[in-house]
This record gives C-alpha cells, sequence and structure tokens, in this order.
C-alpha cells in the first residue's frame, strides 16, 4: 500500500487552532531583549562596579580600571582602534556555552529562525541541513564550552564573599555587611549553578560517559542528582538569564548614582 506524500505547508499555515504562536512570540522578545542589553552593556565599559560589587558580565576582570581587576589596567600596546571592555575579554565563554545550550537551541531554532515556528505548522524553507553544516555545526562543541563555563562560578562566588564586606570611608577599614547587592549577586549565582550542573552534558559527564550505570553507585549517584536539576532545566536557564541581566543592572544604576543599594546589616 502506497503512502500518500502530502505537500508541504506554506510558511505559517497550519490547522491548529491554539495560539501556538504565543509561546515562540515570548521567547523571542525575552532572548532579543537580553541579547541587545547584554551587547549593549558589555561594550560600555564603564558603570560595572560599585563599591564591593562587580557586575557578572564583567568577571573575571581580566583587565580594568577598577579594583577588581585582576591584571591592572588596559594595557598601553592596546591597538586604538579596537574597543576595549573588559566584558568583551571574557563573555564569549559563558555566552558560547548558553548559546550551545540544548534547551536553548530548541527555543531559538523556534522563535528566531522558525525551524519550525511550532509543531504541525509551515516552515519558511524547504530543506533541513541539520548540526552537519555551518552555522549550526557548532552547536556540537557545547561539552567544551561547559568546560570553559565551570570555572565561572568560582570567580562568581568569589564576588559574592567580596560583596560582604563594606569599606567605611572614615576609618577605609572593611566590615561585614549585608546589602540588598550582595543577595542579588548570591542569587545569580545559585541559579547559575543550579543551571550548569543541571546541563546535560555535565549530567553525562559526572555520569563518567557511560551508557550504562548498573554497578557503579558513585556514578549513579551523581548521576541522580545532577538529574534532579536537569528535570527544570528550562526554569534554571530563564531564571539565570534574568538574574544575570538584573545583576549587571543593578550594580550600573548603583554606580550612576540612580539607585541607592540597601543596606541589610
Amino acid at each position: 500500500m502506497a503512502l500518500e506524500v502530502l505537500p508541504q505547508r506554506a510558511f505559517g499555515q497550519t490547522s491548529r487552532r491554539d495560539g501556538w504562536w504565543l509561546q515562540p512570540l515570548v521567547v523571542f522578545l525575552g532572548l532579543g531583549t537580553f541579547l541587545v542589553y547584554s551587547t549593549w552593556a558589555a561594550f560600555q565599559g564603564v558603570h560595572y562596579h560599585f563599591g564591593n560589587y562587580i557586575s557578572p558580565f564583567y568577571s573575571p576582570e581580566l583587565l580594568g580600571d577598577s579594583p577588581h581587576s585582576l591584571f591592572g589596567p588596559k594595557p598601553s600596546w592596546w591597538p586604538g582602534w579596537l574597543p576595549f571592555s573588559p566584558a568583551l575579554l571574557i563573555l564569549w565563554a559563558p555566552g558560547g556555552f548558553r548559546f550551545t545550550c540544548y534547551y536553548y537551541r530548541g527555543a531559538y531554532y523556534k522563535a528566531f529562525w522558525a525551524d519550525p515556528p511550532s509543531c504541525a505548522v509551515g516552515e519558511p524553507r524547504k530543506s533541513y541541513r541539520g548540526e552537519h553544516s555551518l552555522p549550526l555545526i557548532l552547536q556540537n562543541i557545547h561539552r567544551f564550552f561547559m568546560y570553559l563555563a565551570m570555572p565561572f562560578l568560582l570567580f562568581l562566588a568569589y564576588d559574592v564573599w567580596q560583596a560582604m564586606w563594606f569599606t567605611d570611608p572614615a576609618t577605609g577599614k572593611a566590615s561585614f555587611g549585608i546589602g540588598l547587592g550582595t543577595l542579588i549577586l548570591a542569587a545569580n549565582v545559585f541559579l547559575l549553578a543550579s543551571y550548569v550542573f543541571g546541563c546535560h552534558s555535565f549530567r553525562h559527564y559526572v555520569g563518567g560517559h557511560l551508557d550504562s550505570l548498573a554497578g557503579r553507585p558513585i556514578r549513579a549517584a551523581t548521576y541522580r542528582c545532577s538529574g534532579c536539576l536537569n528535570r527544570h532545566h528550562m526554569r534554571w536557564a530563564w531564571m539565570s538569564l534574568f538574574t544575570v541581566g538584573f545583576s549587571d543592572l543593578y550594580v550600573r544604576l548603583c554606580s550612576m548614582g540612580i539607585w541607592t543599594d540597601w543596606r541589610i546589616l
């Protein structure tokens, strides 16, 4: 019995009657807003630190003018025609990890590339090249970006520790305290860690790259722990995306004198 070949749907054509377009639209607006803001913030090179706070977009600050800089200010040999910002030296690593994330692939394939816009909805193209050619073949290096992104959690955790010590302008001595910015930076680290440690690649890594965990209790336990986070990977992805952007905005507005950091302790 021959199978009937249905004609390909035109772009957007579907028999669905539900609001299938709502989710890709929300994803497009959410990711688009973050991309625009983070790109703008990364190129600014100013107002990224406030006292003992530093924006996660700029941490670790390898070269820069703030007290958080690890290796001093912008070097004199830096070409004048090349834009300089401490964020541009590091953001490619965590940005690459998030861009190649398994969840985000499905999200922006639909929202930005309409590949497809949604299930049973016509696509704007007649063929699918998959992840065997540029640019989608770059998605296959996700696990390598994971190795690069994980150390950033240590730097951001150290930034939270630094955010607990406030310098008295009168005496110049640092004393323990907690501000609203401290809590925001701490929440950002927690959500980012939940996102990274729930990553599919991380779960496979702690599971020992094995197809079967039978008879390997330690590997199985670590795999299950990561799996608990992985079950809510989409939630961690969006919440951490929001907090990393809001952390930069909070530090930026405090540095500009628009917001006042509320001291809790």
